[in-house]
């Protein structure tokens, strides 16, 4: 911005009345929100940025390691090379090179050109790798109030700068405002721009380690900038609120966004994650670069993906690998994978091709009903089991830095239980819901599971919800022996529950007591799914627009009324929508 602008900004920073204001205190930072809904602000989304937090101390951490490794790693080349010239024997001198030169000699060159036979041993290579490691430089794209940005900045040893953008002039005054009255650290790191995100992205290719997108809505016009502008292993945090779209409510604006098609299942939030996972490595793809997801996590009402990003025409010929399309019967539960892509290996030689398919007939073996087909979806593991591990003990370890840490660190508990090779998962009610059969306890159904020899676990998505390596015959088999223990009454001969009971069980499941059928969290009683902290703990309303009776399911009456009597009092009248 200009000189006579920030002058301006300054001036009007200046005349503001405190009594406007609200003091908001979220972790270290606070900052100051104005009474009319001008810029946006959600109560709900400390859970999302304590575990945004949470992710960035321990990519700080394994950042520092990685270099650490890597610096270790060329110096003992460097020795070695060393070493290996030192040690060696001359070389013979009695048979001389087709030039005429013996072995050891070196051949005449111009005096401006230097002979690389009598160079000195080899230096590191300037760059990365040696020396000391530069603290990350953080974007946060969206920033609104800038309370991300100001935590980031207070909160995490060994930041770098933050950057934070809005294309919006409130919301960047308001981020400014609050800069200065967070004081010198903010300051110091943290400075504020009037800038659409997209042209900012892509106009500083590869110079930021950490971007943050948290959107009101879908993410999807960002993403292509994000991968562009992250540096080789930096890392993309990504929020997409837009729900009803991921899970199967619109499925051809789905596809118009993520360029998949949505499910409407039982695991259609883990899909949802699934979902934008694969739209992310879809744009890497298109530069030479890849994605690594290292947490996915589905909380209240939105999916928040970390991802880091590589670069590697290579490995990136590996994504068809990652990506399947999904079967899923309209009659019964059973759902089926159809991966995109299979490699053949010969001697040291690795071909790509298309997958293998169909994976399942036209009709369902189970119950006979049609498939349905979404997808594609990301069918590699969402998590790194080691990340989650180090996540969870660092949140643990400063407990009282976290205004939400009850709930993010039982979230990470359930996902460190996961299974991290199956994706998506069956609910043990639906199951029964077919059937019209009573429902056994989780532990009587994932004994059963183990017994006949396969895993089994839960997951941070749905706390009925049941991952397991066993294929859907075991499962329909598990529910068949059940169902001869605890009879139903008949259904109709045509109902899905009727055609798969009618089948003899193939295997012959044992109920025992297991000893993995509880979770170590499970075992020492660890809570893992808690309620809402408050009343319409939710999304709330876009800025800018007038509050009226009508939000009052989204804010609470408590909440409208009070500032619906607060404009009354000042003489304001409700604006027409626009």
């Amino acid at each position: 911005m200009g000189g006579g602008e920030e002058t301006k900004t300054g001036e009007e920073e200046k005349l503001f009345d405190l009594n406007d204001y609200t003091i908001i205190k979220e972790g270290e930072a606070e900052i100051l929100m104005h009474t009319k809904n001008e810029v946006f602000y959600n109560k709900t989304q400390v859970n999302n940025r304590d575990m945004s937090i949470a992710v960035l101390r321990t990519f700080i951490s394994k950042r520092k390691e990685e270099h650490e490794a890597l610096l270790s790693k060329r110096i003992k080349k460097v020795l070695k090379v060393t070493e290996d010239r030192d040690s060696g024997s001359d070389p013979p001198t009695d048979s001389p090179k087709p030039n005429g030169k013996s072995n050891g000699e070196c051949e005449e060159k111009p005096d401006n050109e230097p002979c690389h036979t009598c160079a000195e041993p080899e230096k590191l290579p300037e760059g990365k790798g040696q020396g000391e490691l530069k603290p990350p430089r953080v974007l946060e794209a969206l920033s609104a109030s800038g309370l991300r940005a100001l935590r980031y900045a207070r909160e995490v040893e060994g930041i770098g700068q933050v950057v934070a953008l809005d294309n919006d002039k409130a919301s960047v005054e308001a981020c400014r405002r609050n800069i200065k009255f967070n004081g010198s650290v903010a300051t110091a790191k943290v400075e504020s721009n009037l800038a659409d995100a997209r042209v900012y992205m892509l106009t500083h290719p590869k110079e930021f380690d950490m971007v943050d997108l948290d959107p009101y809505g879908s993410p999807s016009v960002f993403l292509d900038s994000a991968v562009q502008s992250i540096a080789d292993g930096g890392m993309l945090m990504c929020t997409a609120t837009d729900m009803a779209v991921l899970c199967g409510g619109n499925g051809e604006v789905c596809y118009s966004k993520y360029g998949s098609y949505p499910l409407k299942a039982k695991y259609c939030h883990e899909m949802a994650l699934r979902v934008l996972l694969a739209c992310i490595e879809s744009h890497a793809n298109r530069y030479k670069r890849y994605i690594v997801p290292v947490l996915s996590v589905q909380m209240d009402f939105y999916v928040r993906v970390f991802v880091r990003i590589y670069t590697s025409a290579g490995a990136m010929k590996n994504t068809p690998l990652k990506l399947s399309y999904v079967y899923q019967c309209t009659g019964c539960d059973s759902f089926h994978l159809q991966p995109l892509g299979r490699t053949v290996s010969k001697n040291t030689s690795v071909r790509y091709l298309p997958g293998f398919g169909p994976v399942v007939p036209q009709e369902c073996s189970d119950c006979g009903k049609k498939y349905n087909m979404g997808g594609p979806i990301w069918s590699a593991p969402i998590h790194d089991q080691d990340w989650v591990t180090s996540i969870l003990s660092d949140v643990k370890s400063m407990k009282a830095r976290y205004p939400a840490f009850d709930r993010i660190s039982a979230v990470l508990t359930t996902i460190s239980e996961e299974l991290p090779d199956v994706p998506l998962f069956v609910s043990l009610h639906s199951l029964c819901a077919t059937l019209k059969c009573t429902s056994p306890s989780a532990v009587v159904f994932r004994s059963a599971v183990i017994n006949a020899g396969y895993r089994i676990s839960g997951t941070h998505v749905n706390p009925l919800g049941l991952k397991s390596d066993a294929p859907m015959d075991v499962i329909w088999d598990i529910m068949r022996c059940w169902v001869k223990k605890y009879p139903v009454k008949a259904q109709p001969p045509e109902h899905s529950g009727s055609v798969i009971l009618a089948k003899e069980p193939v295997l012959q499941a044992s109920f025992a007591r297991a000893v993995a059928s509880l979770s170590k969290a499970q075992a020492k009683k660890v809570a893992r799914f808690l309620p809402n902290p408050e009343r319409h703990w939710g999304p709330k309303l876009r800025a800018g627009r007038t509050i009226t009776s009508k939000h009052a399911s989204l804010l609470g009456p408590e909440t409208v009324n009070g500032i619906l009597n607060n404009n009354e009092e000042q003489g304001e009248e409700p604006e027409a929508k626009q």
